[in-house]
């Protein structure tokens, strides 16, 4: 009986002249290695940019993202085939390391329990799920045939040559198990099957000759793979295990890089000399997989903006090399200002990117350069920076002053006061829209109910600057930070509550470059923990189905999806019904990024598409955390609902009336005479 202590197996059997084969390693690592030298010495054409900090997080990053692949398995098919052929690929290296460190170096480590629970059963399985996983991709890609993949012949040759790898390496697994009578055969299962078919249609004469023309064919295959990868999307692999790993650390909310004014020649980017080492990283290590282009909601309305074919155009132009200085602002149709000017800035691409490659970024600063450069950006966004400029706000055309909304109200300002323990920022979405004001009192009277000492900037309060630097208006944005520093500081500001998602990634995310560190809440989470302390409680005694659509800059821009959530779950006893899309998957409501002061066509609105999201899901109340996404589902659900009657509110509105309820029916009733 065979001893398992003894199991191990002859390497390179049947194979002559085996010094061909490190003959033919030398090129191979030569042109891969050239392969890759190119693309650095592409990147390191960029500006400098610190992404290497903190490392100990950034290999935190590589674990989750590039070894276990948590956002690739966030789409269930595509995610499982990625898996499988990444994994099979890691674990047949690992054999062939092992097959390195036995046979050259002398280490007997190919034998034994590990030769044949690792290197011949594991292997066997790893590599089968490999070619499972070929075959799974090889079924979307020509059968399925998403819209938002890439077509083309590499792609094809890619994975035909992949799969004639692994199939070629069972052939010659079970050729050599079937010509030796290998005592080991059953532990691999694939081989061995190859191995029973062959002895009964081959020759032992027919399996050797096949044998050795198989293994060099493979071997020249997967040479030929390593030294074409770096030329080819291939070099992903690499590139994108190096953009994960110097990923922003920062939420997706601070992802803005700050201009120099006095030393920037130019503001704003519009030419590849313009990006840095990062950005350039970034178009290298895209995969081509569209997930960025397949969750965008402009190109979902059908619009012309493509984020992952922006990347790729600025990864064409970086290695077609031509003159980095010259403009690439309407090179393409995806490089147009067209494009430009649709994005909502809701980061859905970047959220959905599996590699970290920060899309919406570049399309800020490519405003940057349409605004301050060119000054060509469309006409109502113009007139609202020219609001900005003049007014503090851009809401042109409002009537309202900052402080009508709180008419009634024993709302107190900063002036009065001189200091308060909680400054309640209004924002201009709310101070100055008729319907937001709902919104804005609301809050302002839970806040007295629970005993919070607040008060207000009133008209001292000025646009936190979001919609200038959204839309590309750099200068405007700081001048508005300084000013609104400046006046948070006089009144020493430590606790900011607001109900504006805009005005609360600004504050918390993008103020303390400007010296304007302060304690900031999103109202939903201010007032999850005012109820969680006791200090409001009720309930609506309603049945109308409540279902809550996720704020961009709340959501994506800065991980808050609960509290909301909990508000609604207070106010109405039940968990909202969440839409198809929610969460980190959420649908934007097409009002950032300055384009809730854009006229979009009326076949291509992106709020009207959410709405019928919303819809869908049969609720009577739309609940939200934004006073644009009230705006801009409103208009939307009004253009889409027909005849039925569904309502959008505030989790603040919900709330308040919860606890209105709850005053209502505790409060004693007056004896009857």
């Amino acid at each position: 009986m065979n001893d398992p202590a003894n199991a191990t197996r002859e390497v390179l059997w049947n194979i002559h002249y085996p010094w061909i084969m490190y003959a033919l390693l030398v090129p191979t690592t030569v042109v891969a290695v050239y392969g890759f030298y190119r693309r650095i010495r592409l990147w390191r054409k960029g500006s400098s940019e610190n992404r290497l900090d903190q490392p100990l997080k950034r290999v935190g990053l590589v674990l989750r993202h590039a070894v276990l692949q948590l956002r690739t398995w966030r789409r269930a098919y595509p995610g499982t085939f990625h898996a499988m052929i990444f994994w099979g690929f890691v674990v047949l290296f690992i054999a062939t390391v092992v097959v390195m460190l036995d046979y050259d170096f002398g280490i007997p480590i190919m034998r034994g329990r590990f030769y044949l629970y690792f290197q011949s059963l594991f292997v066997d399985i790893c590599g089968m799920l490999a070619i499972i996983g070929i075959l799974m991709a090889g079924w979307r890609r020509w059968v399925v045939r998403p819209p938002h993949l890439i077509y083309n012949a590499e792609s094809t040759a890619i994975l035909l040559v992949i799969f004639t790898i692994l199939v070629s390496g069972f052939l010659v697994e079970g050729w050599r198990i079937a010509a030796t009578d290998d005592p080991w055969a059953a532990w691999s299962p694939f081989g061995n099957l190859v191995a029973l078919g062959s002895s009964r249609v081959m020759s032992a004469e027919a399996m050797l000759a096949a044998h050795r023309f198989t293994w060099w064919t493979h071997l020249v295959l997967v040479f030929g793979l390593i030294a074409w990868a770096p030329f080819t999307k291939m070099a992903h692999v690499v590139n994108s295990t190096l953009n994960i790993y110097t990923a922003r650390l920062a939420p997706v909310g601070a992802n803005l890089r700050r201009l120099d004014f006095e030393h920037d020649e130019k503001l704003g980017i519009d030419a590849l000399a313009g990006f840095t080492w990062k950005d350039r990283l970034d178009f290298d290590a895209c995969t081509e997989c569209g997930r960025c282009t397949a969750v965008c909601p402009a190109n979902r309305v059908g619009k012309i903006l493509s984020p992952r074919d922006i990347i790729l155009d600025l990864q064409h132009r970086m290695h077609a090399g031509g003159d980095d200085t010259e403009s690439f602002v309407g090179a393409t149709p995806a490089l147009s200002s067209e494009a430009m000017w649709q994005c909502t800035t809701c980061a859905a691409c970047v959220e959905a990117c599996p590699v970290a490659i920060e899309q919406f970024p570049k399309i800020i600063d490519t405003r940057r350069y349409l605004v301050m450069e060119d000054a060509e950006f469309p006409d109502t966004m113009q007139q609202a920076l020219a609001s900005l400029e003049t007014r503090g706000h851009p809401m042109r055309g409002t009537s309202f002053t900052r402080v009508d909304w709180a008419e009634g109200l024993d709302v107190a300002t900063m002036a009065d006061v001189k200091e308060s323990e909680v400054l309640l920022w209004v924002g201009c979405g709310g101070a100055l829209v008729e319907r937001n004001q709902k919104i804005v009192r609301a809050l302002a009277q839970l806040l007295e109910k629970a005993g919070v000492k607040f008060a207000i900037l009133g008209r001292e309060e000025k646009c936190t600057g979001d919609p200038a630097r959204r839309i590309g208006n750099e200068f405007l944005f700081e001048t508005l930070v300084q000013e609104n520093v400046a006046t948070l500081d006089r009144y020493g500001v430590k606790k900011i509550v607001t109900s504006c998602p805009h005005c609360f990634n600004t504050l918390a995310n993008e103020y303390p470059e400007w010296g304007g560190r302060y304690e900031v809440y999103h109202h939903s989470e201010f007032l999850e923990k005012l109820v969680a302390e006791g200090k409001l409680s009720g309930r609506l005694p309603t049945d109308r189905q409540v279902t809550f659509h996720d704020p961009c800059y709340l959501g994506r821009h800065n991980g808050v999806y609960d509290a909301p959530r909990q508000l609604v779950q207070i106010a109405t006893g039940k968990a909202p019904t969440e839409m198809q899309q929610n969460r980190s998957n959420g649908f934007c409501c097409g009002g950032g990024g300055g384009m809730s002061f854009v006229d979009e066509p009326p076949n291509q609105r992106v709020n009207q598409e959410r709405a019928r999201q919303a819809l869908a899901t049969g609720a009577d109340v739309v609940a939200v955390g934004c006073p644009f996404c009230t705006t801009m589902l409103e208009d939307g659900i009004n253009a889409t609902k027909g005849e039925r009657e569904v309502e959008v509110m505030d989790v603040a509105e919900l709330l308040w009336q919860a606890v209105e309820e709850s005053s209502h029916a505790t409060s004693p009733k007056p004896s009857t005479p």
